[in-house]
């Protein structure tokens, strides 16, 4: 029964990218690409990036449909690619959105790679581990630095903070769970009926 609930059927993605070919790299060029210009879009239309998560979608994306390699890659090099580009994050906050965007990308391919869960559960699974590796670096970082870089203040605790971030992405967070399923369903779909395709 909950192996039914679960566990998902063989399915044409997470097609795993394993860096033997140039492909992979592609792939993974332009997952970082998107997760760094449409973020820059909506600050170009006043649509706040903490609210609607934008670079969210593509690093979630990267590792639900080519695996934990393709989602840390991707996760890792979005927010140091934005910060160089546009300078966003700030860097007061870059340390800790590395962090938590290389587990969104690690842990996305790790639940649908190696334990082949259902699209859905490794999305919902992703956004908690990812909020929780968020806290544990403001914690770390709050301990190093001595105090939290937050909205909030500085005098602010490291739980306050997270809590902060989470309610403030509440639109975000229904946009991903509104729109990552249906896209991934739909690349398999026309996947599975491409010649050639494994």
């Amino acid at each position: 029964m909950i192996n039914r609930i679960a566990i998902s059927k063989p399915q044409p993605f997470p097609m795993i990218l394993n860096y033997t070919d140039i492909r992979s790299y592609v792939f993974t060029l332009l997952f970082t690409v998107l997760s760094v210009a449409v973020p820059w879009a909506f600050h170009q239309f006043h649509l706040a990036g903490p609210t609607f998560l934008p670079m969210h979608i593509f690093i979630l994306a990267a590792g639900l449909l080519f695996g934990w390699r393709t989602g840390l890659i991707v996760g890792t090099l979005t927010p140091l690619a934005s910060y160089t580009v546009v300078g966003l994050p700030p860097m007061p906050v870059l340390p800790q959105i590395v962090i938590e965007l290389s587990a969104y990308g690690l842990i996305a391919g790790i639940l649908r790679e190696r334990f082949n869960l259902r699209l859905m559960w490794s999305l919902l699974g992703t956004m908690i581990a990812g909020r929780l590796a968020l806290l544990l670096a403001v914690l770390v970082i709050s301990v190093v630095a001595g105090r939290v870089y937050s909205p909030l203040g500085p005098e602010t605790s490291p739980f306050l903070a997270v809590w902060s971030v989470i309610k403030q992405g509440g639109p975000g967070i229904a946009l991903q769970l509104a729109l990552i399923p249906g896209a991934i369903w739909l690349v398999g779909k026309v996947a599975a009926k491409t010649p050639g395709s494994s």
